[in-house]
């Protein structure tokens, strides 16, 4: 999994200094130390402008670290962080709205998937458990299925899924089965447990350690659109029966 951090110059530096791969503490602190030797001739404002320049591009970057050690850089400038909320509110936008699609349709219960390359939607579906008399018919399962089908082959390494709701483990084994990059998902588990669903899915989640464990990237979406995604299992409620 991976953790997400990012430095704002030197107050936010020393408090991040927990989240640094050992090589990365070896690297700034061996300059420093060389800076602080080694018998340059840096004016005051020189040093200062130095210190500057060098805090300033660290704060214009985020550091992704995976559990291998590898490490890429992105920016985190403000404009390209609502750029990215923005894309994952309007492709998760879709999956709550195949959510409601299902249950009004009676295909099966509250949730839907979206896979997504290249910015382009492959499949938009919902849960088939009941037009499909399959248990195993969930909306990540059954867009994981249809994308397969439409790109004909059976590896999804360059999509991204946006799920309305946290998968559930059998969900999750088969996101990671099919080599999706990201998953991006609104509700948590736990809002689906508090309708009635099984709560065995919360459980298994929180006591695995699977997302910790793989190599992908897994966010919870900001902002409002998690509420949203909430909502839909108390404005569904009424209109299923869970067995």
């Amino acid at each position: 999994m991976y953790i997400t951090y990012k430095y704002s110059f030197l107050y936010d530096y020393v408090n991040n200094l927990s989240y640094l791969s050992l090589f990365s503490h070896f690297i700034v602190f061996s300059f420093s130390h060389f800076l602080l030797t080694t018998p340059i001739c840096l004016s005051s404002i020189q040093f200062f402008n130095f210190l500057l320049c060098f805090f300033f591009i660290m704060e214009e970057a985020k550091v992704l670290e995976a559990k291998e050690g590898t490490i890429s850089v992105a920016s985190a400038s403000p404009d390209h962080q609502e750029a990215v909320q923005d894309r994952d509110h309007k492709f998760l936008t879709q999956a709550i709205g195949e959510a409601y699609k299902g249950v009004e349709c009676k295909d099966g219960r509250p949730f839907g998937a979206v896979v997504v390359r290249n910015d382009e939607v492959i499949v938009s579906c919902h849960n088939m458990v009941l037009r499909n008399t399959d248990p195993t018919a969930h909306a990540e399962v059954t867009a994981i299925r249809e994308a397969c089908k439409k790109l004909n082959r059976i590896e999804l390494s360059d999509c991204e899924m946006y799920a309305s709701c946290e998968p559930c483990p059998m969900c999750f084994g088969a996101i990671h089965l099919s080599r999706i990059k990201k998953l991006v998902y609104g509700a948590k588990a736990e809002a689906a447990v508090a309708i009635g669903f099984d709560s065995f899915i919360a459980d298994a989640l929180r006591g695995t350690g699977f997302y910790q464990k793989a190599n992908l990237e897994i966010k919870q979406a900001d902002g409002t659109v998690a509420v949203i995604a909430e909502q839909v299992f108390e404005k569904t409620k009424e209109k299923f029966t869970l067995y």
